[in-house]
């Protein structure tokens, strides 16, 4: 699976049920460049022809969720789910705001600490200015 924008590898993982109302699809994938998020069932208009055919299971438990592939400073399960889709989201952080906040919010409850998360990630090609969403989550939250 590539990513239909920049052409690196996609990560697909089935979203949580707590989460797809935030997701482009109940089966999601993450690029690990560009960290842009793309519906992984075949229903978004940006998915690569590829990406449907290597989909998990909508239905699989949220702890088999796995992204160390994106980069190590993701946690594994329901956390890393909701943090893969607030980096989707982050490319324009006036226009998913509200979106941004609520998966912030989850992703704590879930256990991970969001910005000791963006400090780590490692992210140069990131569709986004890593530093500049950071500041802005930060005064947001």
């Amino acid at each position: 699976m590539s990513c239909p924008r920049c052409g690196a590898d996609l990560v697909a993982f089935a979203v949580p049920p707590a989460l797809r109302e935030r997701a482009p699809a109940a089966t999601a994938a993450i690029c690990t460049r560009c960290l842009r998020t793309f519906a992984a069932d075949g229903s978004g208009e940006a998915v690569a022809a590829d990406v449907d055919a290597d989909a998990p299971d909508p239905d699989a438990s949220p702890a088999d969720l796995d992204f160390s592939a994106v980069d190590p400073a993701f946690p594994d399960g329901e956390a890393g789910a909701a943090l893969a889709l607030l980096c989707g989201e982050l490319e324009s952080f006036a226009l998913n705001r509200a979106s941004i906040e609520a998966l912030a919010e989850h992703a704590e409850r879930s256990g991970a600490d969001v910005f000791a998360f963006l400090e780590r990630l490692d992210a140069p090609d990131a569709a986004f200015d890593l530093d500049r969403r950071r500041a802005a989550l930060l005064d947001a939250l």
